[in-house]
């Protein structure tokens, strides 16, 4: 199985950039894991989205969308988990 190519959003660049150091490590390291793997064990697709997927880093979610024909990955968003699901 080949790589997958990861994007990030500005938007989700810049929720990134506010975090804590170590938080915002362990959020690049799953992300950066989503290239080999993009359905890894612990990912839910989001309900009532056609191609949204999420997957748990802590407290923090990171939410984005695989487009198998492409081989991408695109994260739309990391927010906090309370914050996640309001519309983006």
């Amino acid at each position: 199985m080949g790589d997958y190519r990861v994007t990030i959003a500005r938007s989700a660049r810049k929720e990134l950039e506010r975090l804590q150091p170590r938080i915002a490590e362990r959020i690049m390291d799953t992300i950066e894991s989503l290239s080999s793997d993009p359905r890894p064990t612990g990912t839910a697709k989001l309900q009532g989205e056609r191609n949204l997927w999420r997957i748990r880093v802590g407290d923090y979610r990171v939410v984005y969308s695989v487009d198998d024909a492409k081989r991408a990955v695109d994260i739309s968003v990391v927010r906090h988990r309370r914050d996640v699901y309001r519309p983006f």
